[in-house]
């Protein structure tokens, strides 16, 4: 390792973050997420310059991105969010690639390569930083919870699904033969997966529970290499496939293991949030470009912008194709801002523009910018929305507990 005090001061900061959240949330609820990346903006070049990157850094940093949208996969439960939630998700989808890619070439006076980078990313959700939210505050059961976990995880697996189509390099057609064939391949692991496993697999998952053996975890951290690799075998991003990994993961320990899935997911949790994921969030700091952001107007100026297009490119669909049953405009308007909240994608797309030099380094900057902020400011307004909307009375969980039995 090249720059070994970068990985102390990596977990220094990552160290550090929760008991910030912690001081703050006498005042106001900030996600740790926030503090993970503000840290890693302090010791950066841009202000500190003590962190440095070297290949060990980026390895990791790379495994902390997988490991999240590994654990946003999994908190999906398609059997609680239904089909016709998932069919109005995936048609607000569509429509906000549609609006996403038509603003930005109207604003890129019709550069494409710059468009699909920011069409697309305008298009993403930041799954993986609304679950914990939502759970946190015990909003993640019941109905109002499904809603928007089906909701927020088109907004995850889309994006994924256009970079694989888009940003591969090559032609569409192709980009879509290759796609289909990574589909059949998840779809033979699906099968697999909703197997049930041999008497072995049980016997042993609960012998190692508890022991340095731990082969429930090896298993699982096997499956992500394994869907990790066949992303990277067929030229797809491996987000696709550690996202694919984390269903495949639901599907093998509720159906195998279901008495042992919470226990073994908390362990999994224990590596990924415990170091992977602030890891990758640090170091999404100390990559972010201050200068380009503060000495150059434009970059500045175009921070409000893409704020805005993501509650109108990405909220705006979203509010207009929620459930008939939110009626309220308070869950409506709480449902999209859960959906406009996006950065880990933003992050990943910003990055594949910026090494097509399709983007600037400013426009860069602003798209993470504005992702940073939709992450501080977009959940701590829902649940206010939820709030008024439940009145005083109303507990952590709310009305959304009471209404997981309506119809779909």
């Amino acid at each position: 390792m090249d720059n070994p005090g970068t990985l102390i001061l990596i977990m220094a900061m990552a160290a550090l973050a929760p008991l910030l959240t912690a001081s703050a949330s006498r005042l106001l609820s900030v996600p740790v997420v926030i503090f993970e990346i503000l840290l890693g903006i302090l010791v950066g070049p841009d202000v500190l310059g003590l962190a440095h990157h070297d290949q060990v850094i980026d390895a990791l940093s790379d495994l902390g991105l997988s490991m999240l949208i590994f654990l946003a996969g999994y908190e999906i439960r398609f059997g609680d969010v239904g089909v016709p939630v998932l069919r109005r998700a995936g048609g607000a989808w569509l429509i906000s690639l549609a609006l996403g890619l038509g603003v930005s070439l109207a604003i890129n006076s019709g550069d494409l390569a710059r468009s699909l980078v920011i069409g697309t990313a305008l298009t993403s959700t930041a799954l993986g930083a609304v679950l914990p939210i939502l759970r946190d505050s015990g909003r993640l059961e019941g109905r109002f919870g499904a809603v928007v976990t089906g909701f927020c995880a088109v907004g995850e697996f889309g994006p994924i699904i256009a970079m694989a189509l888009l940003f591969s390099g090559r032609s569409p057609g192709v980009a879509s033969v290759v796609l289909v064939l990574f589909a059949l391949v998840t779809a033979g692991a699906v099968w697999w997966a909703s197997r049930p496993r041999p008497p072995w697999f049980g016997r042993i998952v609960a012998a190692t529970l508890h022991s340095s053996a731990q082969f429930a975890v090896r298993f699982v951290m096997l499956l992500l290499a394994a869907m990790l690799g066949l992303s990277e075998l067929f030229g797809l991003d491996t987000l696709l496939g550690a996202f694919a990994a984390g269903l495949l993961t639901r599907l093998v320990l509720t159906g195998s293991v279901p008495e042992s899935s919470e226990v073994i997911l908390s362990k999994v949790e224990a590596i990924g949030f415990g170091f992977l994921v602030p890891f990758f969030y640090v170091v999404t700091g100390i990559d972010f470009d201050l200068k380009a952001l503060l000495d150059g107007g434009r970059a500045l100026a175009l921070l409000p912008v893409f704020l805005l297009l993501f509650v109108l490119v990405r909220g705006g669909p979203v509010w207009l194709l929620a459930p008939r049953d939110l009626s309220s405009g308070a869950e409506r308007g709480a449902l999209a801002l859960y959906a406009a909240t996006c950065l880990p994608l933003v992050v990943a797309i910003t990055t594949i523009g910026l090494d097509e030099k399709a983007i600037s380094t400013g426009e860069g900057a602003a798209l993470v910018g504005a992702a940073m902020v939709s992450v501080l400011v977009f959940p701590l307004v829902a649940p206010w929305l939820l709030a008024r909307r439940e009145g005083p009375g109303a507990g952590a969980g709310g009305a959304r507990a009471d209404r997981g039995g309506e119809a779909w």
